[in-house]
């Protein structure tokens, strides 16, 4: 009993010590600035997100999307979070085409939502809304960034 009792507490001590684990679809290396020389600035992305956190944000909307009724609409949500995940991973390997395929996936997606929308309670509608804004401002605000650079 002593022992169970022992390698019980051991445990718990252990692993409240640990790191926690990061789940982001973005590597480390994501959050780490890059430097591009002028003649490949039309080949790559630069942009350090730890100064702009609407990568983050995305991340975290893709993990807390809530599940509908409607089977259809659940299987274009799907569609829509791996699209955002190919984008956000796009950005973060530099691609340029990478990057721009994910988008015209993601707004094929977004509107086929949109169209599934009308068989929606106002509950789920109004849920939908809210994460659907949330998602278009920070793609909008990540490629506002994009063109500035």
């Amino acid at each position: 009993m002593k022992r169970f009792l022992f390698f019980g507490v051991l445990l718990t001590i252990a692993s409240c010590a640990t790191e926690k684990p990061n789940f982001s679809p973005l590597s480390t290396s994501f959050y780490s600035e890059t430097k591009t020389s002028d003649s490949e600035k039309g080949k790559s992305i630069d942009i350090n997100v730890k100064g702009n956190v609407n990568a983050s944000e995305i991340s975290n909307l893709i993990a807390t999307f809530p599940q509908f009724k409607n089977t259809a609409l659940n299987n274009e949500i799907t569609k829509l979070k791996y699209s955002l995940q190919n984008y956000l991973y796009a950005i973060d390997a530099g691609s340029v085409n990478g990057k721009n395929k994910a988008i015209k996936d993601f707004e094929k997606s977004y509107k086929k939502v949109q169209k599934l929308r009308p068989n929606l309670t106002n509950d789920d509608d109004e849920i939908l809304n809210r994460y659907l804004v949330r998602l278009k401002t920070n793609v909008s605000a990540i490629e506002d960034y994009i063109k500035g650079n």
